[in-house]
């Protein structure tokens, strides 16, 4: 703990130099602020379903718009971690696509088919079910918005944590477009560019495209490839109907293919069956699994709205999805040698899902709000093979090269198919001119139908499913062993609340308390183990959150100062947590097991300050802190068949007690255009990447420095940018693996965030 102040001090009086040193110089300019209206711009969202003013709706809200985003040179969706209190957004471990996201410590690490993510994720009202493929890259949007705390009424099943809306552009009724390009560090090349093409009035067609190429961070020296690269196409298309100012009609279809090598990761110590060490570069491996990796995610998107009165607006999202991923698969342990191997042979993860979603809003003087029906039909499945080379070799004896004849091979496998429906409404009423009561709820409906097989493959490195496949072994040795076989269906029901009170202490000043439920679906455990654990066919129950929350957001000193600030307290019960241990009776393997271990709460604080210093410089600032603890954590032994409590050896994964960052836009007029200096800081406290403390891979606390600086001509049409991220270079673990055990060759792997990098960036616009 102490170790996490002092860098939280350190960060703090980085930010607070920031500030510092355009406050001296901009505070005493009060006069010229007021006289001239000066003043913290406006952010509309649609976080109640309904455009309001980000300062109106009682909910924490970070909000980002294209232009804040450009200037700060942010290349994906996980660039909102930096400026966002309490949030953690990255690339999950093992791959280059997949998003680990938590909101005030909930969320799913495990990207696995068939678990639900913790977090929501929305394009243009469309829910991502899965998080494949869902490190979204900026381009062509409009804004995001992040939503925390439990969002169970609007947005429903599993945004327990809260929700991020990726709201992309619409076309408009005027010719536009843009092309930018990039180069930088490590080879990087981008080129992105987006079209707005009215053909009559009322009709317009256009799309977006990005094209992301960069060489890896690192290499792996076994097989020569580069690792931590890009590799990435991506293209949308819309055509949008506007036959009167009634009626809007929104055909959309985007696609992504990540080509992009698979991250093996750093092994964290050495391999004790060789003299190899340890290597220096942080995204270096000597994995010999293979390193191809194919990601893909596309879907088609039908929005209509209909204005009906001046009073209901009826609205429609249809939507279809889907996805898939082929991969070599990821070599756990790092080395040539198949310790403990992942491979996929191929497909590895493909999904599908279709949506559907009625709404009808309502606006009159004093009743504001929205109700609707929502349906998905979602499907997911996966296979893939963990390899233990030394499968047959008891612990204690360490061989220097695994074999066929000492190998096993485990095969996983499954499905799972989901149909949920929900029936839901969020009505907000004017009890007077300055206090508003909001009232929502949902009726939620999931019905899941999962299919797991698992089997052991003895004297091979490889299963019939998933080449390749050699028995060496003659029969009765190679005659594979069933551990799960099964089809279970469940169904889950719950109804959560929302209930917030709103006062309008003055004009410029809300203060808010809130109430909320979030529910995140039960399901089927896809690595269970039948034999370790007979309870697997029976599946695992919902995760159950009570969130309280008080806030204020308020514009002060004639507008030139907003502080937005809550306080919340989070009761979570029935907590999903993936467990993986080593086998205790033969043969060896891995155990992997879902539980709801029990409760634990969670409360915390936020602050997100912005001030105008000057006609020239802004400011803003953000602080996180959360405090999360387990008051139960039931652990199954497999040496007594009983439930253990262990909560007082437990941490929360993936949530800092402490978030901060501070920033500064400096903008001056130059050359007939404006420039634009934007220097910035965030800091994360000491992070356990795991619920049980792991001394080797869990992550100190550090703090990140990032630069962008542009100039914009002063017909809007040409930016030139240069943008430095991580620019003194820090070295910081974002996931990982730990096996540590012989039978496992002491298999600990880390996944680090990006290094230093500079970007160049050139864009003209018309």
């Amino acid at each position: 703990m102490s170790r996490n102040r002092s860098a939280l001090r350190r960060a703090l009086l980085g930010g607070i130099m920031l500030w510092g040193s355009a406050t001296h110089s901009a505070w005493a300019q009060d006069s010229a602020i007021d006289e001239e209206g000066v003043s913290v711009g406006d952010i509309v969202v649609t976080a109640r379903r309904r455009e309001e003013s980000l300062q109106d709706v009682p909910i924490s809200i970070t909000a980002f718009t294209a232009d804040t985003l450009d200037l700060r040179g942010a290349p994906d969706i996980t660039a909102l971690q930096r400026s966002t209190p309490n949030l953690t957004m990255q690339v999950s471990r093992g791959t280059n696509s997949t998003l680990t996201a938590f909101i005030r410590g909930i969320g799913q690490q495990d990207p696995l088919w068939g678990f639900e993510p913790g977090v929501g994720l929305y394009v243009d009202d469309v829910y991502i079910a899965r998080p494949q493929g869902a490190v979204l890259d900026i381009f062509d949007i409009e804004r995001i918005e992040v939503l925390r705390g439990p969002q169970g009424t609007l947005y429903g099943r599993n945004t327990i944590g809260g929700a991020v809306k990726y709201v992309t552009k619409r076309l408009g009724d005027e010719f536009s477009g843009k092309v930018r390009g990039e180069i930088g560090s490590y080879d990087e090349y981008n080129l992105t560019g987006s079209l707005a093409l009215p053909l009559a009035e009322g009709i317009a067609i256009g799309g977006a495209f990005a094209w992301y190429n960069r060489d890896g961070y690192g290499k792996n020296f076994f097989t020569g490839a580069d690792t931590n690269d890009k590799d990435v196409i991506a293209g949308r298309l819309s055509v949008e109907l506007t036959p009167s100012d009634a009626i809007f009609i929104r055909l959309a279809a985007d696609r992504t293919e990540d080509r992009s090598n698979t991250n093996h990761g750093h092994r964290e110590v050495r391999e004790p069956n060789s003299n190899t060490s340890v290597l220096p570069g942080k995204y270096d491996t000597l994995a010999g699994l293979g390193d191809r990796s194919k990601v893909v995610t596309q879907g088609v998107s039908l929005t209509g709205e209909w204005q009906v009165s001046d009073i209901v607006t009826l609205k429609s999202v249809t939507a279809y999805r889907d996805g898939y991923t082929k991969s070599a698969g990821i070599d756990f342990d790092g080395t040539p040698q198949p310790y403990l191997d992942i491979a996929a042979g191929g497909k590895v993860y493909q999904d599908d899902q279709f949506s559907q979603e009625f709404q009808a809003l309502i606006e009159t003087d004093r009743l504001q709000g929205v109700v609707g029906v929502y349906y998905l039909d979602a499907h997911a499945e996966g296979a893939f093979d963990t390899i233990l080379g030394r499968g047959l070799v008891p612990e204690p004896i360490l061989v220097p090269r695994p074999s066929a004849f000492t190998a096993l091979t485990q095969l996983t496998s499954g499905s799972v198919d989901t149909k949920s429906f929900a029936i839901f409404g969020d009505l907000n009423y004017d009890l007077s001119e300055r206090l508003k009561l909001s009232l929502g709820a949902r009726w939620t409906r999931d019905k899941k139908t999962g299919t797991v097989f698992k089997a052991n493959y003895f004297g091979t490195i490889g299963s019939p499913l998933l080449k390749p496949y050699v028995p060496v072994l003659p029969a009765p040795f190679n005659v594979p062993q069933i551990l799960t076989d099964y089809t279970n269906e469940r169904t889950f029901e719950e109804f959560t609340p929302r209930v917030s009170l709103t006062w309008e202490a003055s004009d410029d000043v809300n203060l808010y308390a809130a109430y909320g439920r979030g529910f995140k679906s039960g399901g089927f455990d896809m690595r269970g183990d039948a034999t370790a654990t007979p309870d697997t066919k029976n599946g695992y129950d919902p995760e159950i959150v009570d969130s309280y929350e008080v806030g204020v957001k308020g514009d002060f000193l004639n507008n030139s100062l907003r502080v937005n600030a809550a306080l919340f307290y989070t009761d979570y019960q029935g907590q999903q947590v993936t467990t993986q241990v080593p086998k205790i009776t033969p043969p060896p393997g891995v155990v992997s097991f879902v539980d709801n271990v029990g409760s634990s709460r969670i409360y915390g604080a936020e602050l997100e300050a912005s001030a105008v210093l000057s006609r020239n410089v802004s400011a803003n600032l953000s602080f996180g802190y959360i405090n999360a603890k387990f008051e139960e954590f039931l652990v199954f032994d497999l040496a007594t068949r009983q439930y253990v409590d262990v909560a007082d050896q437990r941490k929360f994964q993936n949530t800092p007690e402490f978030t901060a960052s501070a920033s500064l836009n400096w903008q001056e007029d130059f050359a007939g255009g404006r420039l634009a200096m934007l220097p910035a800081i965030s800091f994360r406290s000491d992070v356990n990447l795991f619920e049980i403390p792991i001394p080797s891979i869990d992550q100190d606390g550090f703090a990140l420095v990032d630069l962008s600086v542009t100039w914009t001509s002063g017909d809007d049409r040409w930016r030139f940018g240069a943008h430095g991220r991580n620019l003194f270079d820090v070295r910081y673990r974002t996931g990982g693996y730990n096996f540590q055990s012989n039978q496992f060759a002491q298999s600990v792997i880390g996944f680090y965030g990006p290094p230093r990098t500079v970007r160049f960036s050139a864009e003209y616009r018309f």
